[in-house]
């Protein structure tokens, strides 16, 4: 099954060219109605039944926090990706074999950390997890991961990141796969 997030729609990808069952997140509905060349495809994808929207259970969402927290990546994702990740995680409880469609480099870090395997479509894919440490570059103060403001609290310079390990991941989750 395949969880598709809104940078694979950008990429071109048409949910009719296969026959694998897509479901994708409410909010990636929601940012795919804002552009209108994608839209109709979107559109018409739903009304035929090729592409489902679904929310994610909260627990989910609990869950995945908690994954891009650790590795540093809650920062640097947008609700829409969080949805995205909980979804292909929920069914992954569900017994299926969610593949996350996603250029979106802390998109496949995280479902890498969650056992989830990944598309990449414009992109070759992350080739291993990092964990990701948040610092100033001009007083070098450094943040968790989960603090939410661009700028240092100290200065106000714009935090940077930089990979602070490489992060063990569960074994065979970690492949990009080309379509």
């Amino acid at each position: 099954m395949l969880v598709l997030d809104t940078s694979a729609f950008l990429a071109g990808f048409d949910p009719f060219a296969i026959r694998e069952n897509q479901v994708t997140a409410p909010k990636v509905q929601e940012e795919i109605s804002r552009i209108s060349p994608i839209r109709a495809r979107f559109e018409t994808a739903i009304e035929n039944r090729k592409l489902v929207v679904k929310n994610p259970a909260y627990k989910f969402l609990d869950t995945v926090k908690t994954h891009a927290k650790r590795v540093g990546d809650y920062f640097f994702l947008s609700e829409t990706d969080l949805e995205v990740l909980a979804l292909a995680l929920e069914l992954k409880q569900e017994n299926y074999n969610p593949q996350i469609v996603s250029d979106d480099y802390s998109i496949q870090n995280v479902a890498t950390q969650i056992g989830v395997e990944f598309i990449s479509l414009a992109t070759f894919g992350i080739r291993r997890s990092l964990k990701w440490e948040r610092y100033c570059p001009a007083c070098y103060r450094k943040y968790s991961s989960a603090f939410r403001s661009a700028e240092c609290i100290v200065c106000g310079t714009e935090l940077k990141r930089k990979p602070l390990r490489e992060v063990k991941t569960p074994t065979n989750h970690n492949k990009s796969v080309r379509m």
